[in-house]
């Protein structure tokens, strides 16, 4: 097995949040554990490609077909490689968590006499029926259960829903079935308004605050941003739909003459109260399904969201008697329906709120690729989302009860604090604690010159512009998208540069050198390119495999192979190689490249951005303070922290490259 003790933030709890593929770690896990703690909604996050990050379990997994946990703690997720990322932050608290529920599981697997076998054959049968799905209640007793069983269960439940719905459907004929149709519709009117509301204002926001995401360091403040505006929109919409209900209704009552008018109306409206709770069950019924169709693993979700305000309702509201009039919903149905999925859910709705924000601080890979406003529109409709599936049954209640003025003026209220807040800046987007990921590197691009240049380059991971940050520089900065920095593992698409007059800091002895050293083309076009990466030991080379089909990799010095030929593969047309070694890593490398038959081998060289036409793209990493990079960097805001993820060059980088028809 292959335990993994991660972190992406620091402190709260170690929860698990990928597991597998063999059960059997979780499940003993979960029999031990002092303190449980993990979803599979994570999992099934990481697994769907929505988190654009790996983790060190993924390569005994995927690599080496080791079945396991992986761990993390998940709080404060902002300062994640970042200079406040530190052991002092860290509270005893999260350590003795994870040391409590280790020690016990260890304890457990070391005394059990069976371990399971992990192969590639049981990898692909564990990813079906025998995958485990896990989730905590409270972090105090951890659900363990498998896909098998989880069909049976999905499956049963699903069947009856239909059964239920479509023998009262049969049973109250035409009227019922369009009364079915309207308080569907008025589901679908609370997501559109909802989602809408919340996505409207998230556009504006950036209009009047500095920052397009100013609730970072706040994450509190999304209630009223985006969870108060949702739940407007949200009940606008239902009221909507159940006013069309209700006129609907009213031409059926009105069939009946026994009815007095005054009795007649009151139960119209009592009738729509209770085809919209009703109908709030349908769309976790439609989740249920496409969950289970797709074997999503967090699908209990929507079963415990359906079965008990179902089951309440049958308990405590439903007759067998036809001819009784409708009567007001009961308080004891909602609480006995409600009780139960808020315990179990309600924890890791707020967690992935809150994971969500604080991933927002490093999102851009390619610093500019992002719009600014999309982070607002992705947290504003994933909190409308929570709304309308977590609020529906409540807002059922809300119609006749007298207080849909108040609700709607307290949320418009808290809204306009909000605002006013974030417009005023008494609450800051950014703290010294949790700071925006920022990058000041010193560039020395060798692209095709004699004789390199050399600037600064400001550029951050966190979406939106640099404006404030170079004021307060000072240091001659311009900011803009004309100018792509391309450091190999990313681009920078907007950013800051000011050139230096003088060139103090880096010597022309640490320029990295790409020697074409010869270029045969008899039955195949190979060429032997000598590498050296001077006095850095950390560099990241891209091949263009567009040109290029394969390689091999040796250290010049004593002919080690380092990269055979064979099984390699590309992304986006490069394949990039990484580099890190200590103090006697060599530093000269010799590569030879076996050329595509595919391949263009055009007379342009170089042509539109400069970068269309290169064979190889190397940069270069010291970890050296020039003396103008060492001045902007104690100029920066102190709610600004240096990035340190590995994939980000040091405040020192040399760019080179080798054209195609070098």
């Amino acid at each position: 097995m292959a335990i993994d003790l991660e972190a992406m933030g620091i402190g709260g709890k170690s929860s698990i949040f990928q597991a597998g593929p063999n059960p059997w770690a979780i499940e003993n896990f979960a029999m031990v554990a002092k303190y449980p703690s993990g979803q599979i909604i994570a999992q099934d996050l990481f697994s769907s490609g929505a988190v654009k990050s790996a983790t060190d379990f993924q390569v005994y997994k995927e690599v080496a077909g080791l079945s396991g946990l992986d761990f993390a703690y998940t709080d404060n997720t902002a300062v994640y490689h970042t200079k406040n990322d530190k052991f002092e932050l860290l509270k005893p608290g999260s350590l003795q968590h994870l040391g409590e529920n280790m020690l016990a599981f260890l304890l457990q697997t070391a005394r059990s006499s069976h371990l399971p076998k992990s192969s590639a054959v049981e990898e692909e049968e564990n990813t079906g029926h025998s995958s485990a799905i896990y989730f905590d209640i409270l972090g105090t007793y951890m659900i363990v259960f498998r896909q098998r069983f989880a069909n049976l269960l999905y499956n049963s439940v699903i069947m009856q829903s239909l059964l239920i719905w479509a023998t009262s459907l049969l049973i109250g004929g035409y009227s019922a079935a369009v009364s079915f149709t309207l308080s569907c519709l008025s589901i679908i009117l609370m997501w559109i308004f909802a989602i809408g509301l919340a996505v409207f204002l998230a556009f504006t926001l950036p209009l009047v605050s500095s920052f397009p995401t100013p609730y970072v360091a706040s994450p509190w403040l999304v209630f009223g941003l985006f969870a108060a505006p949702s739940l407007v929109g949200a009940l606008t919409g239902q009221y909507i739909g159940y006013l069309i209900l209700r006129a609907y209704l009213s031409k059926v009552y009105s069939k009946r003459k026994q009815l007095s008018p005054i009795i007649q109306a009151y139960s119209v409206k009592l009738e729509a109260e209770r085809w919209l709770y009703k109908a709030g069950s349908v769309q976790w019924l439609f989740l249920l399904i496409l969950g289970n169709y797709y074997k999503v693993g967090s699908s209990y979700l929507a079963l415990v969201w359906l079965v008990p305000p179902t089951f309440a309702y049958g308990l405590l509201e439903a007759t067998l008697s036809p001819a009784r009039l409708p009567k007001p919903l009961k308080l004891a149905t909602l609480l006995i329906g409600l009780a139960p999925p808020i315990l179990i859910s309600s924890g890791t709705f707020i967690r992935l709120v809150g994971t969500m924000i604080a991933t927002w601080v490093r999102f851009d890979r390619n610093p500019g690729s992002t719009p600014e406003w999309l982070g607002n529109v992705i947290v504003a409709i994933f909190v409308a989302v929570v709304v309308c599936l977590t609020l529906v049954y409540l807002l059922s209640y809300v119609h006749l009860s007298g207080v849909k003025r108040l609700i709607i003026l307290s949320a418009c209220l808290v809204f306009g604090l909000s605002i006013a807040v974030v417009a005023s800046g008494i609450v800051p987007p950014f703290t010294n604690d949790i700071a925006r990921a920022v990058n000041v590197v010193q560039v020395v691009d060798s692209t095709g010159k004699e004789d390199p240049s050399s600037f600064v380059s400001i550029f951050s991971t966190t979406p939106g512009k640099l404006t404030k940050e170079v004021e307060q520089v000072n240091e001659g900065f311009i900011c803009g998208r004309d100018k792509v920095v391309d450091f190999v593992t990313f681009s920078v698409k907007y950013g800051c540069w000011a050139y230096n007059e003088n060139e103090d800091g880096w010597s022309k002895s640490d320029v990295p050198l790409l020697n074409v050293d010869s270029d045969t083309n008899q039955h195949k076009r190979i060429t032997q390119v000598s590498i050296d990466t001077k006095s850095s030991t950390r560099w990241s080379l891209a091949i263009n495999f567009e040109e290029i089909e394969d390689f091999a990799l040796k250290d010049a010095g004593n002919s080690e192979e380092l990269v055979p030929v064979g099984n390699k593969s590309g992304v986006e047309g490069w394949h990039i190689i990484q580099f890190s070694g200590g103090k006697n890593a060599p530093t000269k490398f010799d590569l030879t490249l076996f050329w595509s038959k595919n391949s263009s081998r055009s007379t342009d060289t170089i042509h539109g951005n400069g970068q269309d036409r290169l064979l190889l793209k190397l940069r270069t990493d010291l970890n050296i303070v020039t003396p103008k990079v060492e001045r902007v960097l104690s100029k920066l805001p102190a709610w600004c922290s240096q990035f340190g993820k590995s994939t980000s060059p040091h405040t020192l980088a040399f760019l080179s490259n080798l054209p195609v028809n070098f």
